[in-house]
């Protein structure tokens, strides 16, 4: 285990003037907390945190981030708390190290929902001081390295962690070397029979071309030193086993068909240098067409720049070759760490405008956090776009967006921003108008066609593959209802508080809020709209003292029941079975207007619905569901509105009437099947309406009487899977 002073030498390499003081406190602090803590290797706890902290001096980071990789654990798994640290340590590490605490005590439905969590939480802190994320990487970084230990389900889970999350995380962040040793320890772990059969095939390989990489180094430093670039440095090497496999998988080709395992990197001073290599190159060997592609004119979207290109070099040998500067070789290894604002002490809020763009994606990933998806749709996105490859596309103006290869105009539109996603209605992609589904390619040139009317489809939503747009669309779908519910809302209260005798005001409701469990009106209005929250509970809310009294005398059977309803001042009554009502289960009201007819909408409403009701001529009531289109007649007629509900009589049960429609295969027996699984489910029917839509199907519009909307919905699930059934639903007109 690493001693206190040898930790300090490390850093003193690379940075002379280290804040030993800090150092020394944190090693003692971690190493007293941590105590006889042992890891299931046997090991002292603290010689993890203490391997997190060396592999971060490898990066030459600052003190503040080794003396937060020595404490990294301690909130978590120690008695050391969150006040504690900031005392001795100062606010900035405390931070830190609480950025890096994972989720404790808190009720997730599952494992996956934890993984999400944390990951939210991670790329939270993550927004404030990326160096949580460099303490991140090397804290998982270690613990892959001594994984062996664990148990197989283990090990796999915590594989399948790295691979889906951190190995990628690390891609996106430029730290390329980490991300290779991060993606073939876990390869090691997921897929142990493939991690050793690809490496056996490679060290076969090696042995076979002993010699071609001294060989094609040697040719090609001689080139470029002919050619007058003096101090270009050739570096070659054979890929690891995982880069191999997942190139095997994606291009369905076996070990013998893949030419190209061998890659070399091409170190030169100067940005013109690289060029100028590249010129040399191509006039020696010939260039495999479709393979060249330069990231130092067009970066990365993790600042990552280099020429790439693909020759058939020496003995006739495929070659992958890297061209870049020392500088764009430190970010392309590094990639956040090479930036020497991690060096000396600064913040992510320090960070020149320059090095911004490099951290885009980050940003636009916690953007769409902040939007409000649930956790494990944003682990989702976050998942999907860690793994794709990128597509450069230019808008009108020249504007570079770079995206996730499989990309749409519609994706685009959202990445430009929100409010050109949401009112998209067309694209012209290099001048010429193409469907929205278009997968955009490298280099083309998107023009979003708006409309100030738009509402984005929620279909759109398995069109799209970047987490932005999809947060986006999912949002404005849900503004879309909330608007539709919060009319319906709006409307029931005014009516509500008038029959109270009190006037309505959004004002009013918002001071109340906090009692209704809603944050914002609008979300209250629409809880009322959808039914899910009652308007006298609304009115009680913003008016404690006001008494709302509603007493309900039950009677025999054959007499029905009785009821009065302060709030709307009516007096009404169910008729029981001596009751002679000329509609079954209608509902007569009496109170303001003699003998109140109430009836249902011709497509019926049934128990479990959320339900109006809309005054007649004085003398009636019809009852609608909120889905009913006929309810649109009465939009600007808030006077005729009535808040109902249903309060049924258990021991009179009737039957409700609903209706539906099945399009079915017209053949002998389809009938009789459907009418079969009707009486099967206690649904009765009232009439049946067959039209034929075509030479192989029929169109059956049935009118039931059914209990309840369960019991509904339980019919509709049952014939839909009859094969004789194409479709089954509800009709509300």
């Amino acid at each position: 285990m690493m001693r206190q002073y040898e930790l300090v030498e490390r850093v003193q390499k690379y940075k002379p003037d280290v804040n030993e003081a800090l150092l020394n406190k944190a090693y003692v602090y971690a190493m007293q907390k941590h105590g006889l803590q042992k890891r299931a290797s046997g090991d002292p706890y603290f010689s993890h945190p203490l391997e997190v902290a060396a592999i971060l001096t490898d990066l030459h980071l600052d003190e503040a981030t080794i003396a937060v990789a020595l404490l990294h654990d301690t909130i978590e798994d120690t008695t050391a708390t969150r006040d504690e640290i900031d005392e001795l340590f100062g606010e900035e590490i405390g931070s830190l190290v609480e950025g890096l605490t994972k989720i404790k005590k808190i009720d997730l439905v599952s494992k996956k929902a934890k993984q999400a969590e944390n990951l939210r939480k991670l790329l939270l802190a993550i927004s404030d001081d990326l160096r949580v994320l460099l303490v991140k990487l090397a804290d998982r970084l270690h613990n892959m390295r001594t994984l062996g230990v664990m148990r197989d389900d283990k090990r796999k889970r915590i594989s399948e962690e790295t691979m889906d999350i951190y190995a990628p995380l690390a891609g996106r962040m430029g730290m390329q070397e980490m991300r290779e040793e991060l993606e073939e320890l876990a390869f090691r772990n997921i897929n142990p029979e493939a991690w050793e059969t690809v490496t056996k095939r490679l060290a076969e390989l090696s042995v076979r071309n002993e010699g071609i990489i001294d060989k094609i180094e040697s040719e090609l430093g001689e080139l470029l030193e002919n050619g007058g670039l003096h101090g270009a440095v050739v570096k070659g090497r054979q890929k690891k086993a995982y880069s191999v496999f997942r190139k095997m998988q994606s291009k369905s080709l076996s070990f013998e068909q893949l030419s190209d395992v061998f890659g070399f990197r091409i170190i030169v001073p100067e940005v013109q240098d690289c060029y100028k290599a590249l010129g040399m190159v191509h006039t020696r060997w010939r260039l495999v067409p479709g393979r060249f592609k330069d990231y130092i004119s067009t970066p990365k979207q993790n600042g990552y720049r280099s020429l790439h290109t693909t020759i058939v070099g020496p003995a006739r040998q495929r070659i992958e070759l890297q061209i870049r500067t020392d500088w764009m070789n430190d970010v392309a290894e590094l990639g956040i760490a090479a930036h020497s604002l991690y060096k000396d002490g600064q913040t992510a809020g320090d960070q020149p405008a320059r090095e911004i763009n490099a951290y885009s994606w980050l940003r636009q990933t916690i953007e769409s956090l902040s939007e409000g998806d649930n956790a494990e749709e944003f682990l989702e996105h976050t998942k999907l776009e860690l793994f794709q490859d990128q597509v450069f596309c230019f808008s009108p103006k020249g504007k570079l967006i770079a995206l996730p290869r499989g990309a749409t105009p519609i994706d685009f539109a959202y990445a430009v921003h929100t409010d050109i996603g949401d009112t998209c209605v067309g694209a012209k992609i290099n001048g010429r108008i193409m469907p929205l589904v278009t997968r955009l390619n490298n280099g083309d040139e998107v023009e979003i066609i708006r409309s100030g009317v738009q509402v984005p489809p929620a279909a759109w939503e398995e069109i799209v593959v970047t987490g932005k747009a999809r947060s986006a669309i999912r949002r404005a779908t849900r503004m879309a209802i909330r608007k539709q519910y919060s009319g319906l809302g709006q409307r029931i209260l005014e009516r509500t508080f008038e029959r109270a005798g009190k006037t309505f005001s959004r004002d009013l409701l918002k001071a109340s809020l906090f009692r209704l469990g809603h944050k914002e009106v609008e979300d209250a209005i629409a809880a009322v709209g959808r039914g899910e929250l009652s308007s006298i509970d609304v009115l009680h809310a913003v008016f404690p003292d006001y008494q709302d009294e509603r007493v309900t005398v039950r009677q025999a059977a054959d007499e029905g029941w009785v009821a009065m309803d302060s709030a709307s001042g009516m007096i009404f009554k169910v008729p029981g079975q001596g009751d002679g009502a000329s509609i079954p289960g209608s509902t007569m009201f009496r109170g303001l207007a003699p003998d109140l007819q109430v009836s249902f909408s011709p497509a019926g409403a049934v128990p479990g619905d959320r339900i109006v009701g809309i005054l007649g001529d004085g003398k009636s009531l019809t009852i609608y569901p909120i889905q009913s289109p006929g309810l649109q007649e009465f939009d600007d007629e808030n006077h005729r509105w009535i808040d109902v509900r249903w309060d049924l009589d258990e021991t009179n049960k009737a039957r409700f009437k609903a209706r539906i429609e099945i399009s079915a295969l017209n053949e002998p027996g389809t009938l009789a099947t459907v009418a079969q699984t009707i009486a099967t489910t206690d649904v009765n029917i009232s009439t049946l309406t067959m039209t034929r839509v075509a030479t192989d199907f029929t169109e059956m519009t049935i009118d039931l009487e059914v209990w309840d909307l369960r019991q509904l919905n339980l019919l509709i699930s049952r014939l839909k899977e009859l094969e004789c059934v194409a479709t089954a639903k509800r009709l509300f007109r």
